[in-house]
Formats: structure tokens, sequence, C-alpha cells
């Protein structure tokens, strides 16, 4: 082995692999923080909507009730 052959830099299909993989890395990171982004935006900006439900215990065979009415 020559000391010239240890110097030899490195082949373009290796950085461009590893470029690669960089970006899909990247990727993945952007596609978690955008889906967590849109899970809070909707969780604070749904209100649901009322459902019918007994308003006392053991109303209309409800052995429990809402705790605490939005509506």
């Amino acid at each position: 082995m020559s000391a010239g052959a240890a110097m030899q830099p490195p082949r373009a299909g290796r950085s461009g692999r590893k470029l690669a993989l960089w970006g899909l890395i990247a990727a993945g990171v952007l596609l978690l923080v955008a889906a967590n982004v849109h899970l809070v935006y909707v969780a604070v900006t749904s209100q649901p909507d009322c459902v019918p439900h007994a308003r006392e215990v053991g109303v209309d065979g409800a052995p429990l009730r809402a705790a605490r009415s939005a509506c």
C-alpha cells in the first residue's frame, strides 16, 4: 500500500449517498414536526358538538352523567 492511496478523496458516490441520507432524515424530522403542529392546531381550534346525555345520574337508564356540560 502506498502513501498516496491512503490520501485519496472520498468517491463521489459515497458523498452522494451521505447527502441523500441526511436529506431523508431532514424530511422525516420535518414531517414529524408538521404532524405535531397540525395535531396541536386541531386540538386548540376544534369544539365538539353537544351530544344528548343524562343531566342527572340514573335518568334514562344512564348510570353516569357528564362531569361538566358545555351546553
